[in-house]
């Protein structure tokens, strides 16, 4: 979390013993998305104003009908059944987004909320484009992105960036059953997997494993990019290894090897 990350916010508040953060007031940023949230959750039952979640959600109409917006409104409009599940959703969200905010700070929180939001929206669209190409004209079926709107999504990145931040921490699973945070990674995907077995939603679900994968590389300072350059390095070594052998073969060149029995940088 130290030494450049981009989402290291400017408060360095640590994981502190109470998980639950019903002690303390409670952040302004917390207010404003629980509530933007339940606001746009509620808009959606009344049927003069059940337009606006419906044109905010994330739909095939981002690449149907330009609607390009969708790719960053979609985790903010509140959806599902006003029910106890519902409810429950704000709570764990409550519970998590508290921790996370405390750690990265206002800015830190919402420019990982809002790039893990565009990426996990650009993975599932291109998905969604590639299924519309695969199937031809005709309607999207129905269950299409629907794993991954509103809450749920942003649920997915706070328990990410909180299974990374504090890989070591002790959560109560369905506030039973003991596990260490960072098997919640895991789990995401798992639940993730299980939902697209019920709704046949690909793009959402590819959308969710982003979502987490992205939340993971942003808060580890993007460890991955040493892998990747090593690769590359790798393969750069190959195809000079592949190029001088084929010289040698074309104009009779060959290496010299020193003392050691290791190629030596002379050519003949």
């Amino acid at each position: 979390m130290r030494g450049g990350n981009p989402f290291q916010g400017g408060r360095g508040a640590g994981f502190g013993g109470d998980f639950a953060g019903l002690t303390g007031p409670v952040p302004r940023d917390l207010w404003i998305l629980l509530g933007v949230i339940f606001g746009t959750f509620t808009l959606q039952f009344f049927q003069i104003t059940e337009w606006l979640p419906r044109l905010l959600r994330l739909t095939p109409l981002v690449w149907r009908g330009g609607f390009l917006w969708q790719l960053v409104t979609y985790p903010f409009i509140g959806t599902g059944a006003p029910n106890f599940w519902f409810v429950l959703e704000l709570l764990i969200l409550f519970l998590f987004g508290r921790s996370v905010l405390s750690r990265l700070g206002s800015r830190g929180f919402w420019k990982l909320l809002m790039s893990a939001t565009l990426a996990a929206g650009i993975a599932a669209v291109l998905i969604g484009v590639l299924a519309d190409v695969m199937a031809g004209p005709g309607p999207p079926p129905a269950t299409t992105l629907v794993l991954m709107q509103g809450q749920r999504m942003v649920l997915t990145i706070l328990i990410a960036a909180f299974a990374t931040m504090n890989q070591n921490a002790t959560i109560l699973l369905f506030f039973v059953l003991p596990i260490q945070a960072r098997w919640f990674l895991l789990l995401e995907i798992l639940f993730a997997f299980l939902g697209f077995l019920s709704t046949h939603d690909l793009a959402g679900f590819i959308g969710l494993c982003v979502a987490v994968g992205f939340t993971y590389g942003a808060l580890t300072g993007w460890r991955t990019q040493n892998w990747v350059r090593r690769t590359r390095l790798g393969l750069q070594q190959q195809w000079l290894s592949l190029r001088l052998k084929w010289m040698r073969k074309k104009r009779g060149i060959h290496v010299v090897r020193d003392d050691d029995d290791r190629p030596g940088p002379w050519l003949h």
